[in-house]
């Protein structure tokens, strides 16, 4: 059976990881968590005792961490894997979409021209938008970006990193989310 991810953070309430059930399971088991809350449980069952009952386990879709000591980077790392999650697969100069292994990624100010491996600065484009716009500027190029590059906070980080989210841990994760709308 294919378990939900289980959205692990930090007693102050920051988003830290993707725990899988079994992971999830095990900081329960071994204390280390501090509280849990989300309308949506996994129950874990498990071997049956002398009585005939049937052990279980519930597993809330968020749990905190009791030792948050590690520390959470707070710059997100600037990826292949993430920039392409960034902008769902899309190429940001033609809006078609492509598998990951297809896409490249394109500096809108060419880095041969002064432009930075930056979060601001980078886009998923296809491999033919990529060749045309060679060393160009977008405006050079004639080429329109169909939307502004940002830089991913936390909450929508761990948006990026699993797709398949229970509804209360997109509830949780959406109250970080930026509002780009001028």
């Amino acid at each position: 059976m294919k378990y939900p991810l289980i959205l692990k953070i930090t007693s102050g309430g920051q988003p830290q990881s993707w725990l899988t059930v079994h992971q999830a399971a095990q900081h329960l088991t071994a204390g280390r968590v501090s509280w849990s809350f989300g309308e949506t449980d996994i129950v874990l069952k498990g071997g049956f005792n002398k009585k005939g009952s049937q052990s279980s386990l519930v597993i809330p879709a968020i749990l905190a961490s009791r030792s948050d000591y590690a520390r959470i980077a707070q710059s997100i790392p600037l990826t292949r894997h993430n920039l392409f999650a960034r902008d769902r697969y899309t190429c940001m100069y033609c809006g078609d979409i492509f598998p990951e292994r297809i896409l490249t990624i394109d500096h809108i100010i060419p880095t041969s021209r002064g432009g930075h491996h930056t979060w601001t600065n980078t886009c998923a484009s296809c491999m033919a938008c990529n060749q045309r716009k060679a060393a160009q500027t977008p405006e050079e190029a004639g080429m329109a970006l169909l939307s502004v590059p940002y830089t991913p906070n936390r909450y929508e980080y761990m948006y990026l990193r699993n797709r398949a989210i229970l509804a209360d841990q997109m509830d949780y994760l959406s109250k970080g989310f930026r509002n780009f709308v001028a």
